[in-house]
């Protein structure tokens, strides 16, 4: 078989390097799965009570809140149930519009505290862990009594640090591709396991594994 060439030697070695940066964040989420599944039970017992799923983010975050609505509202495994769920990212008017008249921190949590209801979970996404917006909205939730979760990376940030976030979900990489791709299917994992537990009689009394 010929050798490969030095420059295929090198592209060899980057791409065991592009696969080696993304082991340890995985085995990290892996090695969360109790803090998952909580957090998964805690969702699944306020949808089973009339909540709905919130989510927010920016950037590239803004595009993962609005795929985690679409999954929740239409699920594309037959037979799943829908759940109610929407972002806060859709809207352009209402965005320019608080941030023209109250600044981008309050994006997300201005329309918390006109559209959220008790009963609701708030969603926030930060690749970093310091998105102030996102911080702030989590806040606002944690004050109107809804469930706060939020998806972060790097050591988490501010957000995992807040006394206001119930379940933090950390993708422990500086980089933000591998960030996003643990968030990915984070999300999934949280989607897939809510319905874990609609489909299990009686588990979502909050004193099952509380």
């Amino acid at each position: 078989m010929r050798k490969w060439s030095a420059m295929g030697q090198t592209a060899l070695v980057s791409a065991q390097e592009v696969f080696a940066r993304r082991v340890e964040p995985a085995r990290g989420l892996a090695g969360e799965a109790e803090q998952v599944a909580r957090a998964c039970h805690a969702m699944a017992t306020r949808f089973h009570g009339g909540g709905r799923l919130i989510v927010f983010g920016n950037g590239e975050a803004a595009t993962d809140a609005q795929h985690i609505a679409v999954e929740f509202v239409h699920p594309v495994i037959v037979g799943k149930r829908a759940l109610p769920s929407f972002s806060l990212t859709n809207d352009v008017a209402t965005i320019t519009g608080i941030t023209g008249s109250s600044g981008f921190d309050e994006i997300f949590a201005h329309q918390l505290r006109l559209l959220a209801v008790r009963d609701d979970i708030a969603l926030g996404i930060s690749p970093y862990g310091d998105c102030p917006n996102v911080l702030r909205a989590l806040q606002t939730a944690k004050d109107l009594g809804l469930l706060t979760l939020a998806l972060v990376g790097g050591d988490g940030g501010e957000i995992a640090r807040s006394a206001s976030v119930d379940h933090v979900l950390i993708a422990r990489s500086g980089d933000p591709r591998v960030v996003k791709e643990v968030h990915v299917t984070t999300y999934h994992i949280l989607w897939e396991l809510v319905h874990v537990f609609f489909e299990q009689p009686g588990v979502l009394d909050p004193q099952v594994i509380a």
